[in-house]
């Protein structure tokens, strides 16, 4: 065995090994290598922090308390770590407004910031509608213009109308309630409603209530594209009674697929063999969370965000006699 004279000591109380100082009485710390940490700036991200975290943990059996010390610098490292937001929501007569907030742990104590505000004028055909209308359109917005925070996120939506509590599960015979209702299913069970009096929080109204016009000075301008006028001769409406929709719901009941959809959808069942058990497009389309029922009756959604009544196929004749040949 050759040894090298340089790396050897001979007659020494203490030896410097591998970071550490060993000694006859105790194992300690070399003060040389903490020093040059010490020196180094503070973590500005992940890969800072984790280098960090490495060196101090390789001297964690001479630090009292390491876990409790680092436990709040491992939670922001871990990538399953799920900070809560909250988003506020406002709509007027002038326009619709909400602020996107985050719960962080600052000091270990819960502090709520703003990460974003956006607001928008509302168009003519939105100013006639009314309060829980107009605050159910302003949620859509927000959610459509937030969704890469949001999706799969857990959060808050704290709004001034009462009303909206019971939008999830609401029924109602309004077009635009129920196409905004399915519009928000995709985020049922992150998603909670909360109801605040408008005096409490003021950072999304002042959004909607100031909202700015939308022309070329604004540095949110977005370019109208100009409507086709098509001229309309006449419009022919049809009032569907409530025996259609009986017939609907009945026919359910001999349809293969539309009868295992009500059972997946009117409990929320889990079932694989059902799922199995359906058309390969039907499944498909439940896969994506295209189906919702509402009052006995599934409704499908479309990619352009129609929705659409689902009937089976032995009624056909029937609808088309009841929405054309009764004209």
């Amino acid at each position: 065995m050759n040894i090298s004279l340089n790396k050897c000591n001979f007659g020494s109380e203490e030896l410097k090994a591998l970071g550490r100082i060993a000694s006859g009485l105790s194992l300690g710390i070399n003060k040389n290598k903490v020093a040059a940490v010490l020196l180094k700036p503070i973590p500005q991200n992940k890969k800072e922090m984790m280098f960090f975290l490495g060196f101090a943990s390789y001297y964690r059996q001479h630090l009292k308390d390491f876990a409790i010390l680092a436990k709040s610098l491992y939670r922001i490292c871990d990538q399953q770590t799920k900070i809560p937001f909250k988003l506020y929501i406002d709509a007027c007569g002038d326009g619709l407004g909400a602020a996107l907030h985050q719960v962080q742990i600052i000091d270990d104590k819960p502090t709520e910031g703003p990460v974003c505000y956006i607001s928008r004028q509302i168009k003519p055909t939105e100013a006639r509608y009314g309060a829980s209308q107009m605050e159910c359109l302003c949620l859509v917005c927000a959610l459509e213009k937030l969704h890469y925070y949001l999706d799969g996120s857990v959060f808050e939506v704290i709004t001034d109308c009462n009303a909206m509590k019971s939008l999830l599960n609401m029924k109602t015979a309004n077009r635009h309630m129920l196409r905004w209702q399915i519009a928000i299913q995709e985020y049922r069970g992150n998603i909670t409603i909360v109801h605040k009096a408008g005096n409490i929080y003021k950072n999304s109204d002042g959004l909607s209530r100031w909202a700015l016009a939308n022309t070329p000075d604004n540095p949110a301008y977005v370019p109208l594209e100009a409507e086709p006028q098509i001229p309309i001769e006449r419009i022919n409406i049809t009032d569907v009674g409530t025996e259609l929709f009986e017939e609907v719901r009945e026919s359910y009941k001999q349809d293969k697929n539309c009868h295992i959809l009500t059972s997946l959808l009117d409990k929320d069942c889990k079932d694989a063999s059902l799922v199995n058990a359906l058309d390969e497009v039907w499944k498909n389309s439940y896969s994506e969370g295209r189906f919702h029922l509402f009052d006995g009756i599934i409704y499908r959604r479309t990619k352009h965000s129609c929705v659409m009544t689902l009937c089976s196929r032995l009624l056909i004749n029937t609808i088309l006699h009841e929405c054309h040949d009764s004209i």
